[in-house]
């Protein structure tokens, strides 16, 4: 017997988006899950190679590896945004090669990374002197750095933990984030207090810490991760507030 059925248009009735994540990351997907839990959003992952050094002349190599990550995503999807999971590669390889090779297999969907993220939350929050808390080793750190100079910021006082094993960062307490944060909110000298703290890296467990920093701060965070989920998020043209995910997803 042959059972006749409906079709529908599928669960991403509002937005298909789509995210590379590094294949040594613990934190991401289940930060995203949190995040994108929208009614008619759609997410679907793919893992790109990377080994678990984070260091300058490791970071490019996933370049050439982005658009066959990009085409395991399900290819019957037509996406609305595709991120980029990795903040240090997405500095040192530059967002702009990040996006052309996404999108020579995806060339409908918009592109982002957490760089490009931070910019965004960051300008959309009208903020431009940045705390920055990296867990980076010094050479990638002042990549990024660099990168935000360029754009536009100023970065009134840094700090970081200094650590090149992606599996031991991402093993770092959320209670040693927020105690970090709050030291380099601290330091930024009194002439020219931060008004944003940026907290790098995808595998960083930052979500649950974020309320926390704001509150004891006083000031809004930009972290990797839900920077990037609100960014592409954004550009889908999903713009729900979401309660405490920290002041970037206050406002619609």
């Amino acid at each position: 017997m042959k059972l006749s059925f409906d079709t529908d248009q599928g669960i991403g009735t509002r937005a298909n988006l789509g995210v590379i994540v590094l294949e040594n990351d613990e934190t991401l997907e289940n930060e995203f899950r949190r995040i994108m839990d929208l009614p008619g959003v759609a997410l679907y992952h793919t893992r790109i190679p990377m080994g678990p050094d984070i260091r300058p002349d490791t970071l490019p190599q996933m370049l050439a590896d982005l658009p066959a990550a990009a085409r395991l995503l399900p290819p019957a999807l037509s996406f609305d945004a595709i991120g980029y999971a990795c903040t240090s590669a997405s500095s040192v390889i530059g967002p702009d090669k990040v996006a052309a090779a996404i999108r020579s297999v995806c060339p409908n969907a918009a592109v982002t990374d957490p760089l490009s993220a931070i910019i965004a939350g960051a300008r959309h929050l009208g903020v431009t002197r940045l705390g920055f808390l990296s867990p980076y080793i010094a050479e990638v750190s002042q990549t990024m750095r660099d990168r935000l100079t360029g754009a536009g910021f100023q970065i009134t006082s840094f700090g970081s933990f200094e650590e090149s094993d992606d599996r031991i960062v991402g093993r770092i307490t959320p209670a040693s984030i927020i105690a970090a944060a709050k030291q380099v909110a601290d330091a930024a000298p009194g002439d020219a207090p931060c008004d944003a703290i940026v907290i790098s890296c995808t595998a960083l467990r930052c979500l649950d810490a974020i309320p926390e920093i704001e509150q004891a701060t006083g000031l809004p965070v930009l972290a990797s991760n839900p920077a990037l989920a609100w960014h592409m998020l954004r550009l889908a043209g999903i713009d729900d507030p979401r309660a405490g995910l920290g002041r970037l997803f206050d406002q619609g």
